[in-house]
């Protein structure tokens, strides 16, 4: 289960997310052996536990945000980056946004540095900031519709459902699994993942309590406080077997 789109449009142009996914894909580009070939910007730009807990390769700790391992990594994050970011980059300003956004990262590579801090398996990715916008997300639009694709086998299905609902099971998922897989044993920084939603949920409280804190729930029942875009009904064409 994936989400696809939102119906919470923003009021203004998210440049910052823009920017962001801009970036993500030329430093993908690059670091292809397809593309520019550059994968020694890998060794050099990702991050590594071991060395950052001993004191060195610290500027991983904010590089590795812009680097990704493969074509559905980069699909994926950049994806949800699109549907959650322009929201929080509409309520926190676009240089609020940027700073919430390394903040969320940099929580997020914290939080699996303490979890294997002996780790020498090198981290890439943006996805422990892009839970921390996932994480604000929820706090401020619990109840913003979401479209989501569930996929059971051969059959896919897309359907509506509240924020709160599709972000809760993904924050579960992160942390059962960063118990069952002892957090990184899967090829997947779960931990991160988690860490990054838990800091996005501390960091958006300042402006969820100046917007009223419950009294802001109470005005706009938990959705976005604008008419929601409504689409189409998506149709999937039936393959045959």
């Amino acid at each position: 289960m994936f989400p696809i789109r939102d119906h919470n449009p923003s009021e203004t142009t998210p440049y910052v997310t823009i920017g962001l996914i801009f970036v993500n894909v030329v430093m993908f580009l690059l670091t292809m052996p397809w593309g520019g070939g550059m994968e020694g910007l890998w060794e050099d730009l990702a991050l590594y536990p071991v060395a950052v807990t001993n004191g060195a390769h610290l500027w991983g700790l904010v590089t590795h945000m812009f680097l990704h391992a493969g074509l559905l990594h980069i699909a994926g994050n950049m994806l949800f980056l699109w549907i959650f970011g322009d929201n929080l980059e509409d309520q926190m300003g676009h240089f609020g946004f940027l700073a919430f956004y390394l903040a969320c990262g940099l929580a997020a590579a914290g939080f699996q540095i303490a979890a294997d801090p002996s780790e020498g398996i090198p981290m890439v990715g943006a996805s422990g900031a892009i839970a921390g916008v996932m994480g604000g997300y929820l706090l401020l639009f619990p109840k913003a519709k979401v479209d989501v694709v569930a996929i059971i086998i051969i059959l896919i299905k897309v359907f509506t459902i509240p924020a709160w609902v599709m972000l809760a099971v993904w924050f579960g998922v992160q942390v059962f699994s960063g118990y069952a897989m002892h957090g990184g044993e899967a090829g997947v920084a779960y931990w991160a993942h988690a860490g990054g939603f838990a800091a996005g949920l501390v960091l958006t409280l300042p402006l969820f309590f100046r917007r009223g804190g419950t009294a802001f729930w109470a005005v706009t029942r938990g959705r976005p406080p604008h008419l929601p875009l409504d689409y189409a009904p998506t149709r999937i064409p039936q393959v045959r077997r």
